[in-house]
């Protein structure tokens, strides 16, 4: 996994989300789903393109139940921005790279 991503748990969520000065994306998965895992590298790409603009966390939702159930996931992957300790906008299902940019930048180029 990329070191520019951070495991977040329940404990740590708040710390690592809503305390964060950058807007974080969430992504929200589990090991057993295919479709988490299809878009994990994609993942990965965007925190080495987004550095410096953007957090990016993985949270497993099989070991944190809390925050899962706190934002209301029912599908994964799920992927939840924030900015300033608020969801601003999500996106559900393993999208291809260019969706992925288009939402992005729909948040990130207003700064």
């Amino acid at each position: 996994m990329s070191s520019h991503l951070i495991q977040a748990t329940d404990t740590s969520f708040e710390q690592e989300v809503l305390n964060s000065s950058l807007p974080v994306l969430v992504d929200f998965w589990a090991p057993w789903c295919g479709p988490c895992l299809m878009v994990a590298p994609v993942i990965e790409q965007l925190a080495e393109a987004y550095r410096g603009k953007l957090k990016v966390v993985k949270v497993n939702v099989d070991d944190n139940p809390a925050v899962s159930a706190r934002f209301q996931i029912m599908s994964i992957p799920t992927l939840i921005l924030f900015k300033g300790g608020k969801p601003v906008d999500s996106v559900i299902g393993a999208l291809p790279k260019t969706q992925l940019v288009k939402f992005l930048s729909k948040h990130l180029d207003q700064t």
